[in-house]
């Protein structure tokens, strides 16, 4: 089996375009989430802020946390694609 010129330039592209940013002068090498940027915006906009509720649980670390994050997209995409897939071959 042999992998294409167009297969080979399309991931040399892709991988071009997820590096970049790295190691571009000035980009901010800390990634927040928008749950982060929401409450920086908040705490600036109105100081005395209280959050409505707390989390009942929080991840040890942001390790774990991003981790979880993964594991739940991972989850939704598989069962979109089940779903994509299933309602596709049906109607052949």
């Amino acid at each position: 089996m042999t992998i294409s010129r167009s297969t080979w330039l399309l991931l040399g592209a892709a991988t071009i375009i997820i590096a970049t940013p790295l190691f571009l002068p000035g980009v901010s090498k800390e990634f927040k989430g928008a749950d982060d940027l929401a409450t920086e915006a908040i705490q600036t906009i109105q100081p005395g802020y209280k959050p409505w509720f707390t989390p009942f649980w929080t991840p040890p670390s942001c390790e774990v946390e991003n981790m979880m994050f993964a594991i739940q997209g991972g989850l939704g995409a598989g069962i979109l694609g089940y779903v994509i897939g299933r309602r596709h071959a049906a109607g052949k």
